[in-house]
């Protein structure tokens, strides 16, 4: 029951966030030739010798379930779009993202976090592992920025209630500079 509850709550708010950000099926808009730097706070800063590879919204859900009486992150589910608002990755649980238009993915694990009051925080991911040559292969870090939304509820919850909670971020990766 859990799995299908679970399953039925990420693939309603996959559908609800790619709804909403009336996509289109296509190739992602070509790269910038030079990415505007993106502005993050100090403890989130990408180590030197790293370099800005994209930069995609996000809209989509933090799911919460109910452990000993309190809310615990299950997992997220988001859409990344390109400029022109058309899905080039989904984002989901381990934390990983995949590319809908090459394949590629990154997984990655929280290094840092720059909290925000009335939203989830600020985070500095490292790729813990990358498949693919596209536009995910080789990513090194990630950082999510500009959340807005995305909170466990402040009440008590009990059994094995779900609640998903909707948030939007950008996404900004990040490669080895050559």
């Amino acid at each position: 029951m859990k799995l299908t509850k679970r399953l039925a709550l990420t693939t309603a708010a996959l559908a609800a966030a790619t709804a909403f950000l009336g996509t289109t099926a296509g190739n992602a808009a070509p790269a910038d030739a030079a990415l505007k730097p993106v502005k993050a706070p100090a403890a989130l800063k990408v180590p030197d010798g790293n370099k800005l590879s994209g930069v995609y919204p996000a809209r989509g859900v933090q799911t919460y379930t109910c452990t000993d009486g309190a809310w615990k992150l299950l997992e997220p589910a988001a859409t990344l779009s390109d400029r022109r608002g058309r899905t080039v990755a989904l984002h989901s649980r381990g934390p990983v993202w995949v590319s809908t238009v090459d394949g590629s993915a990154v997984n990655a694990a929280a290094i840092a976090n720059s909290p925000k009051t009335g939203t989830i925080p600020e985070l500095l991911l490292q790729a813990t592992a990358t498949r693919g040559a596209g536009v995910f292969g080789g990513v090194s870090y990630i950082q999510r920025l500009n959340t807005t939304g995305g909170v466990a509820p402040a009440t008590a919850c009990t059994g094995t209630d779900q609640v998903s909670v909707a948030y939007t971020a950008t996404y900004a990766f990040y490669k080895p500079a050559k």
